[in-house]
């Protein structure tokens, strides 16, 4: 198999791997494994499964995605978004943290692998591009708020049951007097040490400094009879084998919601994630290969009895700054967390509950981008209510909800801009330029002609509206009018319920005595729009650009006769 061969199908993201990248990539694996471990530990807490799971996202699936992916920059593993979605819908089937929990999460896995394989089968990643950037923002800020929240319960040792935010809120309140003060020592000194080191350095792995100092402490003054503790963690490999569930259709049509609700989060993050480091770095990138490998990573998290994985932009820019440049600092990773797996699982034993409820506190504060938001309302204001509008669901209703008011909404902004473009008329200028004049100005172009200028694809959502206004202009508006012209230079297709429109208004207008062209500034003999209307009115009646159609307007001698139709 040749080189490149071989790259398709695997080794994309490590290969070409000159000697002297091998010490930094190294370097960045041991960093990204300095700060990842803590972290996916953490997200446990927000999936609701054993401490043990998250190192498990880091072995199989970081290594199969290094492997079979063609991005050498996006790092792959347990997310707070997707953990979030996963106990959410979880709750109402089993036991948080139960065998059969687990088991479905295995199961959620394996399903959100095979739509994402059958994703990359289908090309079908441009669907990320339907996640708005706004929603997308409200909704992980949403996350964040709701996953700062519900770790309060754990960084002060009361146990609530799973509920969402707000009521989670509600129910910690009255418990304010049985807090332990113990668990909210540590959990505030755990806190003092993340954000102390972050505004010291960036560079420096608060999370891992604070977790390993407050094990220590719990291991030495023996806290475990004052507060609770993660407790004995299975040591070896984790096994290779199917979730121990009763397969059936109706657990999968139970599941479908949250299994497609991860696949959106998973293809807009990743895929964003992925395209801005290949930019970034003028590199070749797959995104179906990428989709694959995502789907292999899910499929082996499924079969190792650990949840669902996703693209991380905050872990690919960690390894970014420790210099690893390719998927060999990500397998680097993946051999140490093999080793603590291996060898020292049991430093994790005295881990202190409410130390890693802390560390999940400041994950969703970093998820809550004000920055962002505010971009937004300075930008776009309409924009900036939409993404509040998906933060107060996703706190109030939960991260399911959430996500689907979020992919409803980002279609409804896309259909908007279709169903609402801001369409033009064109004049002349002196000099021979032409300036774009809004329709209530009624401007000619030249003496007996408009151009009206559509700046959408023509379809049903905006055939109604572009109708309208064409009638607006030609009402009478102009009683010496003779050609009203379409620019369809911003016209890539012209849909059935589009081009009946169009042949409707070229009717009305030939009632009137004026002739219905189109001009294409494009001049594209093949361009799909300009193909579908010389077959419908006749090519004599699509110009090329704005000198052919004024030459046309100025020699022409013959005018359709009322009623008659070009040809």
């Amino acid at each position: 198999m040749s080189g490149s061969k071989l790259t398709n199908w695997c080794l994309g993201g490590i290969l070409p791997l000159s000697r002297s990248r091998i010490a930094p990539e190294v370097f960045a694996g041991l960093t990204l494994a300095a700060i990842a471990i803590p972290e996916v530990m953490g997200y446990t807490k927000i999936a609701g499964t054993p401490v043990i799971t998250g190192l498990y996202t880091l072995l199989l699936p970081m290594a199969l995605f290094s492997l079979f992916g063609s991005s050498r920059h996006l790092v792959v593993g347990a997310d707070s978004a997707t953990a979030a979605i996963l106990a959410t819908s979880l709750a109402a089937l089993a036991t948080t943290g139960s065998e059969h929990y687990l088991a479905l999460a295995g199961f959620l896995a394996l399903m959100v692998g095979v739509l994402l394989v059958a994703a990359s089968i289908a090309r079908i990643g441009f669907m990320a591009d339907f996640l708005s950037r706004t929603v997308l923002t409200g909704f992980l800020t949403g996350v964040g708020i709701q996953v700062a929240l519900h770790s309060l319960s754990g960084m002060s040792g009361v146990t609530l049951p799973h509920s969402n935010s707000l009521e989670t809120l509600l129910k910690l309140l009255p418990t304010i007097s049985t807090v332990n003060t113990s668990a909210a020592a540590v959990s505030l000194g755990v806190l003092a040490i993340i954000f102390g080191l972050k505004l010291v350095s960036k560079t420096i792995p608060g999370p891992i400094v604070a977790l390993a100092l407050a094990t220590f402490l719990s291991w030495y003054f023996d806290l475990k009879s004052h507060l609770a503790v993660v407790g004995s963690v299975p040591q070896g490999l984790p096994s290779l084998s199917l979730p121990a569930i009763d397969w059936s259709i109706d657990l999968v049509w139970q599941l479908g919601p949250a299994a497609l609700a991860m696949l959106m989060v998973i293809l807009a993050q990743s895929a964003a994630t992925a395209r801005a480091y290949a930019a970034k770095y003028d590199e070749d990138l797959a995104e179906s290969t990428d989709l694959r490998a995502l789907g292999l990573a899910n499929l082996g998290a499924g079969l190792t009895g650990t949840f669902v994985v996703n693209g991380s932009p905050t872990k690919s820019q960690m390894v970014e700054s420790a210099g690893g440049r390719s998927q060999l600092s990500m397998l680097v990773t993946a051999a140490v967390v093999l080793l603590i797996l291996l060898f020292f699982t049991d430093l994790l034993a005295h881990l202190p509950e409410a130390a890693l409820s802390a560390l999940v506190f400041t994950i969703g504060v970093d998820l809550i981008d004000l920055k962002g938001l505010g971009n937004i309302y300075r930008t776009r204001r309409p924009e900036f209510w939409v993404s509040m509008a998906t933060i107060i669901v996703v706190v109030a209703a939960g991260v399911g909800p959430g996500i689907v008011l979020a992919i409803v909404l980002s279609l409804i902004v896309h259909t908007r801009h279709g169903y609402h473009p801001t369409n033009v008329l064109l004049e002349g200028e002196d000099n021979g330029t032409w300036r774009a004049r809004p329709l209530k100005s009624n401007a000619l172009a030249a003496p007996g002609l408009m151009i009206y200028r559509f700046t959408h694809s023509m379809y049903y959502a905006n055939s109604d509206r572009m109708a309208g206004e064409i009638r607006a202009l030609t009402n009478r508006r102009h009683l010496d009018l003779k050609y009203f012209c379409i620019d369809i230079s911003c016209v890539d297709d012209v849909d059935f319920t589009a081009l009946q429109t169009l042949k409707t208004l070229k009717a009305e207008l030939d009632g009137r005595d004026v002739e219905l062209l189109f001009e294409h500034m494009l001049d594209d003999p093949t361009a799909h729009s300009r193909l579908q209307l010389i077959a419908a009115f006749g090519e004599k009646s699509i110009l090329a650009t704005i000198d052919e159609l004024l030459t046309y307007t100025q020699t022409s001698a013959v005018k359709p006769s009322t009623g008659k139709t070009c040809p």
